[in-house]
């Protein structure tokens, strides 16, 4: 009887934290690929992905685009992010941000779930953006609140 309730307890504790565990955990382990093809236009700003710390890491360009029909997008190229739950691009107001907190209090705007962990892909500016308060794009965990690269963007010359 004991080995039973042992048994039954086990499952019940044991099947809820290892679901939590895969589900938070699992995207270390596969990469999402990505390679969309990236259109020509005019550049306004770009920057350089850096890790934002020793388990989040990230690299490739992100570059702020004016299309032709008027509109912007966010362009990553050469790009790489440590993989993980629930992860978004965003722009930020905040010009060099190190830590999670630097986004969390800083000005913000999202353009969506990042569509993959590694390659080409763009993302597209919301209309009526202020373009001149954003100063970086970030790849951010909304699920547990944390930064994964930062790219501080610099205007184009």
């Amino acid at each position: 009887m004991r080995r039973l309730f042992a048994f039954i307890l086990g499952l019940v504790v044991g099947a809820p934290v290892g679901a939590f565990l895969w589900y938070a955990y699992s995207p270390l382990l596969f990469d999402e690929v990505v390679f969309e093809n990236l259109s020509e236009a005019e550049v306004v700003a770009t920057g350089s992905f850096r890790d934002a710390d020793e388990r989040h890491k990230g690299q490739g360009i992100a570059t702020l685009v004016a299309l032709p029909d008027g509109g912007h997008e966010v362009q990553l190229s050469k790009f790489q992010v440590t993989n993980g739950p629930d992860l978004e691009v965003w722009l930020s107001a905040h010009p060099d941000p190190r830590k999670s907190s630097d986004i969390a209090y800083s000005s913000w705007v999202s353009l969506g779930q990042l569509k993959g962990n590694v390659g080409d892909q763009a993302y597209a500016v919301p209309v009526g953006t202020d373009l001149g308060a954003i100063k970086s794009v970030v790849i951010w965990c909304e699920q547990f609140g944390v930064l994964f690269s930062p790219a501080v963007l610099v205007p184009a010359s």
